[in-house]
């Protein structure tokens, strides 16, 4: 079926103290992903890039990361208005990250009308606080944010509070999660696919079960970050962590996601040009793109 997508660049690396994602949008565009998606039949308008404050980590004090806020939160602002003006025209807003935290504008924008799932693949949890987080990344806080906790500008992006319920996520590949962060996971609500289940019960078996938890919902947002690939995989990005999701296992998650309908927004992130090989994780992330948007096998 025909999509029309817009193209959101987010060249964000605000929400780590790593560099190098802000490449992402850039990396991703070389790889030919608007051609490709328009030799599957969509049609696709590439809006550019979200503008993006200079990032100067001289003139900041040591709280690094705490004085961040204020530019997620309007660097995320502007990604909510643009992805919900895409939504609301009928559109299918892909948006291409920068770090994790943009997912805070994108699932905002996702479910300002109606509810809609929200399937997290990643290796970590993302499901920190200020409090709990041992780093203080901002990239590493976003579901927790969505779900109501968190910086109190950071929950009021888009719409005050909550922006998706506990029992509306599903989260797939975790393999990293900090102790205080597992602990909180346990209590939430959230249904958690770790790798751990994806070994036991095949990733097919995995993907069929998110679908069901989503069963009386119109719509998902998906929300990819490519350090759920095993390293070998997408060596690009900046927190790898060995034991991941195979190649295959991840084009057969996104084939039958694809199958489902329900499918209605994205975000790839944490793509990181300076630490990839020859533009291989980026190149990847296009490939899962392509099979989320219906290219099959046969």
């Amino acid at each position: 079926m025909c999509k029309k997508i817009s193209i959101i660049g987010i060249p964000m690396d605000f929400g780590q103290s790593l560099r190098g994602v802000d490449m992402g949008p850039a990396a991703v565009r070389y790889t030919g992903l608007i051609q490709k998606l328009r030799a599957l039949g969509h049609e696709v308008v590439d809006t550019g890039d979200i503008r993006i404050p200079i990032r100067d980590d001289d003139a900041l004090s040591k709280s690094l990361k705490a004085d961040y806020v204020k530019e997620i939160t309007q660097i995320c602002t502007s990604v909510y208005d643009v992805g919900k003006s895409a939504l609301e025209e009928g559109r299918f807003p892909l948006f291409i990250g920068g770090d994790h935290s943009i997912s805070i504008g994108t699932v905002a924008a996702a479910t300002h009308h109606e509810p809609a799932g929200l399937i997290w693949v990643d290796a970590h949890g993302d499901y920190n606080t200020p409090q709990s987080s041992p780093s203080g990344n901002i990239h590493g806080m976003p579901l927790a944010v969505l779900t109501g906790e968190g910086h109190d500008a950071l929950l009021n992006v888009g719409s005050p509070g909550v922006k998706v319920m506990p029992e509306h996520v599903v989260m797939i590949g975790q393999r990293d999660l900090d102790q205080k962060e597992k602990e909180r996971l346990k209590f939430s609500g959230i249904t958690v696919f770790s790798m751990r289940d994806i070994d036991e019960s095949g990733i097919s078996a995995v993907a069929n079960k998110a679908l069901m938890k989503f069963a009386h919902l119109k719509r998902i947002h998906l929300s990819i970050d490519m350090d759920a690939l095993d390293p070998l995989e997408a060596p690009g990005v900046g927190t790898p962590v060995p034991g991941g999701i195979t190649y295959r296992e991840a084009h057969l998650l996104m084939e039958i996601l694809a199958d489902s309908g329900k499918i209605t927004s994205m975000d790839l992130v944490e793509i990181n040009p300076i630490l990839d090989s020859a533009n291989k994780t980026a190149r990847l992330a296009v490939e899962l793109t392509l099979s989320v948007m219906g290219k099959s096998i046969m």
